[in-house]
């Protein structure tokens, strides 16, 4: 019969691993590709639920067990995401051509000052497609 770690082992085990951890947002926006042709629907003024997943990357805390709190991350992001929610995106400054690309660098560039620990951003504009942009 295997014998089970117990949580305290586990827990000293985490402490100072290098884990990845993430927290997933939702915002619905409305934008069009400008330097498409014009026979592309994408260049039609359109709108998605784009889901976005802020990654971080750190060593647990020895008090803690954790990289960071989901709740922390909550508030450092969440505020910057709002500022895309219903919205036309192509009318906030840096997201003239609002790519899923463009967005994860802008994302990113928004959030990086503010969590050393960032290690990536995911945008998705459909389940099927988006981009990861690791900075």
């Amino acid at each position: 019969m295997a014998v089970e770690p117990s949580d305290t082992q586990i827990h000293r085990y985490a402490i100072g691993e290098i884990m990845e951890i993430y927290r997933e947002f939702k915002f619905d926006a409305a934008h069009s590709l400008p330097h498409l042709s014009s026979d592309h629907k994408c260049g039609n003024l359109h709108g998605h639920t784009f889901t976005v997943i802020v990654y971080l990357s750190g060593p647990a805390g020895k008090e803690t067990g954790w990289v960071m709190d989901y709740g922390e991350i909550k508030s450092i992001c969440e505020p910057v995401i709002n500022q895309l929610d219903h919205s036309c995106l192509n009318d906030i400054p840096g997201l003239e051509n609002p790519t899923s690309e463009t967005i994860a660098v802008w994302l990113w560039n928004s959030i990086k000052p503010k969590i050393p620990g960032l290690s990536m951003v995911e945008v998705k504009e459909t389940a099927a497609t988006g981009c990861r942009y690791t900075g």
